[in-house]
């Protein structure tokens, strides 16, 4: 059960924007919204939705589902060490936009890899998982499809 902390969000949201150097118009006339209504959500005052949430985060180039902690949509607990990993990432001043674009796709592509992206939808690989041959289970273990059977 997460709980809302909008306080915490705009705090985060600010400081966000402060680390890629845009404005509050810069920031707003990048993800879509309002001027107004983004200063609201900075000062705590209006709840965004997940949407308008997946827009700022594409602007300042960061996880939508790092601010989805933060607006408490996601389960903290479940998502800190993330968070906290893509945020120290982020807030490094020595590395430039590039290099912690590239650091967080190989993060994300070793979590993928072993195991830490519960669902997630849009992995871009082929679900490698799962085999759907179309026909019953016959309840024998699967020899991989390279046999054929020989039930004469």
């Amino acid at each position: 059960m997460a709980s809302l902390n909008v306080g915490s969000l705009g705090e985060y949201l600010r400081e966000q924007r402060r680390n890629a150097q845009l404005s509050l118009r810069q920031l707003a006339d990048a993800a879509g919204v309002s001027n107004p209504y983004l200063s609201q959500i900075e000062r705590g005052l209006r709840k965004p939705s997940a949407e308008v949430l997946q827009q700022v985060a594409k602007a300042l180039r960061i996880s939508a589902e790092t601010l989805y902690v933060h607006a408490g949509i996601l389960d903290a607990e479940r998502e800190r060490t993330e968070v906290e990993t893509r945020a120290v990432i982020l807030a490094d001043p020595l590395l430039n936009e590039r290099q912690k674009q590239v650091l967080l796709q190989i993060y994300d592509a070793f979590r993928h890899e072993n195991g830490g992206s519960d669902g997630e939808p849009d992995s871009g690989e082929p679900d490698s998982g799962k085999r759907d041959s179309g026909e019953p289970d016959s309840g024998e273990p699967d020899s991989g499809g390279a046999e054929p059977s020989s039930s004469s």
